[in-house]
């Protein structure tokens, strides 16, 4: 039997697949899609992540009105349709984006797991609303600085139940509402991020599921209760409160070292300038696992604080104690002579600690790093 010639053109839109998905050079993937309708929309549907070239890294938002490209109702439509795999969407500064540009989602967006609105100042609850309705998939959302309160997070979390990671930093309309709406619905949450959210006092954490190991709340006017919910899951491994803003002194955080915090390994209480001894106490005898603790600027940490640091962190290796006001040499002294993991002490501005207590210390701990340098942030490694 004879047959014509054969030719790539005539191979089934699985192989085409196939050999798409085997393209490693961006520029071969591009030209895929130039060849003809067919390829291109092989090519379009093959594409799961969207992120604009004006998309921003949140830590520097200073360029944003340069950067920023306006992106309206009819672009993220066409880009939805055309796109329709897609599972990671960044729109972050869309600043002009409205609610309605979401409106597609409900079509579009039943593959999409990621999804990044910072500083999206358009949307609002109803935005939310229509991410709830159209992506069941979604485990990661970032709404950093976005117009949300309760009622959006509510929503949001009733329906998207699979959600793991959500950033709500400087979202200033959210309460402990909307905190306790994830916490009950959202079981598989591992990480959630309410830095500068000051409605928040933390009760809306009680009874979180174990699977929340990660907790950025600096600069939050967390209250002693709060801070019993934010470690009543018991699964925390890094948790950052630093900057606390509340009305939490002396034994304000000792719930930390309760014992419902035994798994947690990165602590930030930077700026923390009111917490005392019997927080620092607690915390060292209930948090065994702790391997990073910044303590910079706790100025109401003393001796027996020190002493009980030394004695009972057998795994810490990084302690940060620049600018400590009340860290003496007999402090020091509790951290030389305990803390035998102790690899890098970043001090600087210790006004207290004499320079015969320092050398001494850089002698018979030859082991560890010092370093001046002051950190803001610490992340697990």
């Amino acid at each position: 039997m004879e047959t014509g010639p054969t030719s790539i053109m005539h191979l089934p839109d699985d192989c085409l697949y196939f050999i798409f998905q085997r393209l490693n050079c961006a520029s071969d993937r591009e030209s895929f899609g130039l060849t003809c309708r067919r390829w291109l929309h092989i090519q379009n549907s093959s594409r799961h992540s969207l992120q604009f070239p004006y998309s921003f890294n949140i830590v520097d938002i200073s360029s944003l009105s340069q950067t920023s490209t306006k992106i309206d109702d009819f672009h993220l439509c066409r880009l939805l349709i055309r796109f329709s795999q897609l599972q990671s969407l960044s729109l972050s500064g869309c600043m002009e984006l409205p609610d309605s540009g979401l409106t597609q989602l409900q079509h579009y967006g039943s593959k999409l797991q990621n999804l990044s609105l910072d500083c999206c100042y358009g949307i609002t609850d109803t935005g939310l609303s229509l991410v709830a309705a159209g992506c069941p998939s979604l485990t990661v959302i970032s709404l950093y600085r976005c117009n949300v309160s309760d009622v959006g997070i509510e929503t949001l979390a009733k329906s998207c139940l699979a959600l793991k990671h959500v950033n709500l930093c400087y979202c200033s309309l959210i309460s402990d509402h909307g905190i306790r709406a994830l916490s009950q619905n959202c079981l598989q949450i591992q990480s959630i991020k309410i830095s500068y959210c000051r409605n928040v006092s933390g009760v809306g954490f009680k009874g979180c599921p174990q699977t929340l190991s990660y907790l950025e709340a600096e600069s939050c006017k967390l209250e002693p209760e709060g801070i019993m919910g934010i470690v009543s899951g018991g699964g925390l491994e890094y948790l950052n409160i630093s900057s606390l803003s509340g009305f939490i002194y002396g034994d304000g955080l000792a719930a930390i070292g309760s014992g419902f915090a035994m798994r947690l390994r990165v602590l930030n209480l930077r700026l923390c300038r009111t917490i005392g001894d019997e927080s620092i106490v607690a915390i060292a005898k209930g948090c065994p696992l702790l391997q990073e603790w910044n303590l910079a600027l706790c100025h109401e940490v003393r001796v027996s604080g020190w002493e009980s640091i030394g004695s009972n962190c057998y795994n810490l290796q990084r302690l940060h104690v620049n600018r400590c006001r009340n860290l003496c040499d007999r402090g020091l002294q509790a951290l030389r002579d305990g803390c035998k993991r102790l690899q890098i002490l970043y001090i600087s501005g210790c006004s207290r600690i004499s320079s015969t207590a320092m050398e001494l210390f850089k002698c018979l701990r030859g082991d560890v790093e010092i370093k001046e340098e002051e950190v803001m942030s610490i992340a697990p490694k």
